[in-house]
Order: structure tokens, then C-alpha cells, then sequence
């Protein structure tokens, strides 16, 4: 049998062991996707669209130019924007309401922050000008930060 090392995976995932003949359901993969409710759970706009829906109801979190058609370095674009991120939420842990948008534009990278304003502003400041300090001097180039501040996370719609 095909589910002797995992025996009680049959039983939760279809309902039951499949009997002689019976064609075995599809698991369907729900990655990425916030499931519909009862309309009281609070969602933001990246969250709301599914995956698939990116560059046709929802934009990319990253914008340039790497990806055309000619053009060289969109490998490392995305190492980059790895490590872009993982700077900003260390930097900033707990404060960002939604996804960083990042944007280059020429020779000038500019980072999109929507914030929580759970910290003082000389606090946040100090916090920008140290992002765009040594953001700029990692990737020798113009770095600015567009902060925004919000209360509570923003939604979008209920589902």
C-alpha cells in the first residue's frame, strides 16, 4: 500500500481511506491565498489578491527594468531586493504595516514604507536617516526612504 509511512494521512486530508476503484481526491494547493469567511477578518490589498493576479489587478512590490528584454542584471535585482528587505524589517522590527514597494529609477533606489506610529519620530528619523545612510553606502548609489505612518494596519476589504 502507497500510505503505509504516513497512515492517518488518508483519513484527514479526504475523509476516509478510498475504497477499491475509487479515484483519490486532489489536494489543492491554497499557498499564499487568504481563504473566504464570514466577512469579519481584515485584509490588506496584497493579501486580498491571489498570487496569480500579480501585474493584472495587483503591481509588483519591485519596480525596474532588469526584466526587459536585453537587459542584464535581474539576477542581481532579486539578491538585492532579498537583502533590501531583510535590512528593513530588522531595522525597523514590528513598525511596518504593509510590504516595502521598492522602486529604481536611473541611478536612484527608492523604498516605499508604510509604518505604525508605535515609535517617537526623533526615533523614526534617526531610523530613515540610518537606512538611507548605509543602504547608500552598501550600494553606491542615491538611496531614499517615503515614509508613511498609520494608526492600525490598513484594510481593504472583509472576506
Amino acid at each position: 500500500r502507497g500510505n503505509q509511512c504516513c497512515p492517518g494521512l488518508l483519513g484527514s486530508v479526504w475523509g476516509g481511506a478510498p475504497r477499491p476503484g475509487q479515484a483519490l481526491g486532489v489536494i489543492k494547493n491554497w499557498a499564499a491565498r487568504v481563504r473566504a469567511g464570514s466577512g469579519k477578518k481584515p485584509v490588506t490589498y496584497e493579501a486580498a489578491h491571489a498570487p496569480h493576479h500579480i501585474a493584472h489587478r495587483k503591481g509588483w512590490l519591485s519596480a525596474h527594468t532588469s526584466n526587459l528584454d536585453g537587459e542584464e542584471g535581474a539576477a542581481e535585482r532579486v539578491v538585492e531586493d532579498v537583502f533590501i528587505r531583510r535590512f528593513i524589517y530588522g531595522t525597523f522590527p514590528g513598525l511596518l504595516a504593509q510590504e516595502p514597494v521598492l522602486k529604481r529609477r536611473a541611478n536612484v533606489l527608492i523604498i516605499c514604507l508604510v509604518l505604525f506610529q508605535n515609535v517617537m519620530p526623533t526615533n523614526m528619523y534617526f531610523l530613515a536617516a540610518y537606512t538611507e545612510t548605509l543602504l547608500s553606502h552598501f550600494y553606491k548609489c542615491p538611496v531614499k526612504l517615503e515614509l508613511q505612518t498609520v494608526a492600525n494596519r490598513p484594510v481593504y476589504k472583509f472576506l
